[in-house]
């Protein structure tokens, strides 16, 4: 059929199976019928020599349909029927790779009979960032070619390999410095020429000679370790099976594993937190049609941490960045950051002593506004105080050439009063970056009332472009993450009153996944960072009328207890490795006295974790009630992005709902009756409790009806 993705065409006595899905050639199930069809096609011409599997555009099949994987009858039979035809054919089938060969479209590669690479080509097996195994029998075939030990290590990082790399493994055959479909075209012949040649992946045997006896063992003992990602245990049973097993016996326990793991609530959550990040780059009521703005130069306010943070980012990306600074002392910390950033990285291998210095060259220093005049884009990074911020942004409304956009790195202030400093607001867009910037993956990108729209679609692109998640957010204090953060440090603050510690606080959310607790990652970001933004709050009259609201934290920072830079914040740093601080604890315990909170012997793990999170997660319905985040999706993004929330379970939304909304508003309800609620800590945002109150009627695999979108 014409309108199939795949069709068979015929070139010089070569049949070539050709894939055309853009925008990656996934394997969706129409591509997947087409490929069943196309094989049909071919076997019905005897005429033809051999067969070439090409796909159009710039990548070869680079994973299978994920949003396939959703549905309830979603199998992968008719792919590894496919799959197994084409190995089998008598007459030769040849590979013609490019571009990223990976998931469902290496496993493609490997049942063809012969795989040939253009140099550009990257392979690899992904599926265990989706919480997934490979389920097409690449747990069997890869192992067959490129040995046990790669095979493990590929699958259970997900990591790529070059095509030199592959070369060398024995995963592709050879490598085409011109059209890599005229050379495979030509292997095709040769081989039918030479049907000896031909190999078939799955009548191989594992070679163990150089294999460690205890590997299996050793590799199941530290996917064990992971027990928050049980993938990883079952790619180490079918790399097994593939040793100590026949194929089609291999295939099955494939299957089984394949099956177990699709159902997870794991990869449930990780593949919800792949479509959430294709998501949140659409914007309601922005055209993709809409013309963006020009981005070739960029200019950074503050050489800070988080300045040189940032330059680093667009340095990395290959813009030139002029950093300006107040004085010529500031200016030669922040290049001695930025040579050190690099330095170091070098020093992993991870650049050359050239690349070093070729980014070094594009970060320009300068004490003068003025040089900022030509860049594109200019990003304001001091630190958080209003009037500075305001000061800044009249100095680059004026400064900056017409049509440039300007942007504000705040965490917390009101974009709009900045924009409004400019005399140029519809120029002005909030691009909060999360430290360390140049490493950190998320990216606010906050909407003034007055940002034009294309200024926002131009940031969005631009964020891809130096490898960022860009999630919209509207103006409120800590638009969206950093406001819900304020609600999960106040209970952690709370529960130090009463007599937890530091270190049962981080625990009991360190116990399901997270990188760090509140108080290490406060203590890491800087007390003094964190006290400043509340004491900023306080001006603006947005703390509630409670004396004990982030007393501690204020208090730490009246000490000059800033955390790991200073060796004492909520612990006591030896090096960088927090130990129990007894100062803390005296002042934590002197704090309560003084403001009446009451102590207790003991408060149970799982009531910290439900005030902590729960609390978070009834803000951020009402972030969604205000319309400052578009989608829950969005939500959960920030959190796994940006502030270490467990990608295995989805971030805070979809965890709400894996729990149940029923339940977390019962929680709420109760926390207000034990703690009292005359601040209105625990009152149930609207949307929430409307949510809740849904009849539970499922709508995909453990999904409630009612479930945040």
């Amino acid at each position: 059929m014409t309108s199939s993705p795949v069709s068979l065409l015929e070139q010089d006595a070569v049949g070539v199976l050709r894939i055309r899905n853009p925008p990656v050639n996934a394997l969706s199930p129409a591509v997947v019928q087409g490929l069943l069809d196309g094989l049909a096609a071919f076997e019905r011409k005897p005429d033809l020599q051999a067969l070439v599997v090409h796909c159009e555009g710039s990548t070869f099949v680079a994973g299978g349909d994920i949003a396939s994987f959703q549905d309830p009858a979603f199998s992968a039979g008719p792919l590894n029927q496919f799959l197994g035809r084409l190995e089998a054919q008598r007459r030769p089938v040849v590979a013609a790779l490019h571009g990223t060969v990976l998931g469902g479209g290496l496993e493609l590669a490997l049942a063809c009979h012969w795989r040939i690479a253009a140099p550009n080509t990257r392979v690899g097996q992904p599926e265990v960032k989706l919480g997934l195994i490979p389920g097409s029998l690449g747990t069997q075939r890869l192992p067959r070619l490129a040995g046990a030990e790669l095979a493990l290590d590929l699958m259970s990082t997900g990591a790529m390999l070059d095509a030199q790399h592959a070369l060398a493994a024995d995963i592709v055959d050879e490598l085409s410095d011109g059209s890599v479909l005229e050379a495979a075209l030509v292997r095709a012949r040769d081989l039918a020429a030479h049907p000896e040649n031909i190999r078939r992946v799955s009548t191989l045997r594992v070679d163990t000679t150089a294999l460690r006896p205890d590997f299996i063992q050793k590799a199941r003992a530290h996917a064990q370790q992971q027990p928050n990602y049980p993938a990883l245990d079952s790619i180490v049973t079918a790399v097994e099976a593939a040793i100590a097993l026949p194929f089609g016996e291999g295939e099955q326990v494939e299957a089984r594993e394949f099956a177990k793991c699709l159902r997870s609530p794991q990869s449930q959550a990780m593949r919800h937190l792949f479509f959430a990040e294709r998501q949140a780059a659409k914007i309601p009521g922005l055209p993709a049609s809409t013309p963006l703005r020009d981005i070739r130069s960029v200019g950074v306010v503050g050489a800070g941490t988080m300045g040189c943070g940032i330059a680093i980012t667009f340095a990395n990306a290959g813009f030139p960045v002029t950093l300006v600074e107040a004085t010529q002392a500031a200016l030669d910390r922040g290049l001695g950051i930025i040579r050190g950033s690099y330095e170091a990285t070098a020093a992993k291998g991870r650049l050359t002593a050239k690349e070093v210095a070729d980014r070094l060259a594009l970060v320009m220093t300068s004490l003068a506004y003025d040089d900022l005049a030509g860049c594109d884009l200019v990003i304001e990074a001091v630190f958080e105080d209003m009037a500075l911020k305001q000061d800044i942004a009249r100095r680059l409304g004026a400064v900056c050439k017409p049509g440039a956009i300007i942007a504000t790195n705040t965490s917390t202030l009101d974009v709009d009063q900045i924009a409004a400093a400019t005399g140029r607001p519809a120029d002005v867009v909030g691009m909060h970056f999360f430290s360390p910037a140049h490493v950190m993956r998320l990216l606010e990108v906050v909407r003034g009332a007055a940002t034009a729209p294309d200024v926002l679609g131009t940031v969005m692109k631009l964020a891809a472009r130096i490898g960022k998640v860009a999630v919209v957010s509207g103006v409120c204090y800590g638009f969206i993450g950093n406001r819900m953060a304020e609600v999960y440090m106040r209970e952690a603050e709370f529960l130090l009153l009463e007599g937890a510690t530091p270190a049962q606080v981080d625990g009991a959310v360190e116990a399901l996944g997270f990188a760090m607790g509140p108080c290490r990652m406060l203590d890491m970001a800087g007390i003094d960072v964190g006290a400043k933004t509340v004491i900023e709050l306080g001006k603006t009259g947005g703390l509630p009328n409670d004396a004990a609201y982030r007393a501690v934290v204020q208090k730490l920072f009246a000490l000059g207890r800033f955390g790991q830079k200073t060796g004492s914040g909520y612990y006591r740093y030896e090096g960088r490795k927090p130990v129990a601080s007894e100062e803390t604890s005296e002042i934590c315990e002197a704090l309560g006295r003084e403001l009446g909170v009451a102590r207790r012997s003991e408060i149970p793990a799982d009531e910290i974790v439900e005030r902590l999170l729960f609390g978070m997660v009834n803000e951020g319905a009402r972030i969604l009630e205000e319309g400052i985040a578009y989608r829950a999706g969005d939500i959960d993004v920030v959190w796994t992005a940006g502030y270490g929330f467990p990608d295995h379970r989805g971030g805070p939304m979809h965890m709400a709902n894996a729990v149940g909304l029923a339940h977390v508003v019962d929680r709420l309800d109760h926390y207000a009756r034990v703690r009292g609620n005359a601040h209105g800590y625990w009152t149930v945002s609207p949307l929430l409790r409307s949510l809740a109150a849904e009849p539970s009627v499922l709508s995909g695999p453990s999904r409630p009806a009612c479930a945040f979108r």
